[in-house]
């Protein structure tokens, strides 16, 4: 257990084993009236504490002790533990590109922003009206892998997103994230806000 708890500290700084995670899998070589148990611990002896189908695709794995071949998802509002012997990596697995970022969210104010495939993207908090916009461009870091940016426009309100690979928690739950994002919101506008929050690369 403590070298997954150094793993998980150490993400933020390795950028060899953020290229990996987190990333989209499928699950692959079980049989098909079994399921794959999700442990507490990365242990065949540990406590089950949820299940996948067999025919289950893009399980989000955010982090790995790798060394011993499991792989950190999430299971209710917790976290738990697949054998990545029975996942098949997605084509989103180990790219070391910007990652395919599905939804975010914060906590205290709450927020959360979403992202499509052709670029789309939508803001909502609690107190105001949604809002919608397109993403303008995405980068890497020049001198981090695991480091990421976006520029975007909701409606009149230019957004700077940057992208962290790292555990992150979002403050209600026991669940785990890869990425963690600070979002900017207002670009030079004296108003300019700040937000923080956690990203999946699922909807």
């Amino acid at each position: 257990m403590i070298r997954v708890l150094m793993f998980l500290v150490g993400l933020g700084g390795s950028a060899a084993v953020a290229d990996q995670w987190p990333a989209l899998y499928d699950v692959s070589g079980v049989k098909a009236d079994d399921v794959l148990n999700i442990r507490a611990a990365p242990s065949t002896g540990a406590e089950i504490v949820g299940t996948l189908q067999a025919d289950a695709k893009d399980i989000e794995v955010v982090a790995a002790d790798s060394e011993n071949g499991w792989g950190m998802v999430n299971a209710g509002e917790g976290t738990g533990w697949v054998s990545l012997a029975y996942l098949t990596p997605g084509v989103q697995a180990g790219t070391g590109a910007f990652p395919a970022i599905r939804s975010c969210y914060g906590t205290e104010p709450f927020w959360s922003l979403s992202l499509d495939a052709d670029g789309g993207l939508g803001f909502t908090t609690p107190d105001s009206d949604p809002q919608t916009g397109t993403t303008r461009s995405h980068w890497t870091s020049l001198n981090r892998p695991d480091r990421h940016g976006f520029s975007a426009r909701l409606g009149e309100t230019e957004v700077i997103g940057l992208v962290s690979q790292s555990a992150c928690n979002d403050g209600m739950s026991d669940r785990a994230y890869g990425l963690t994002l600070d979002l900017l919101l207002g670009g030079s506008n004296p108003d300019l806000r700040h937000l923080s929050g956690c990203c999946s690369l699922l909807p």
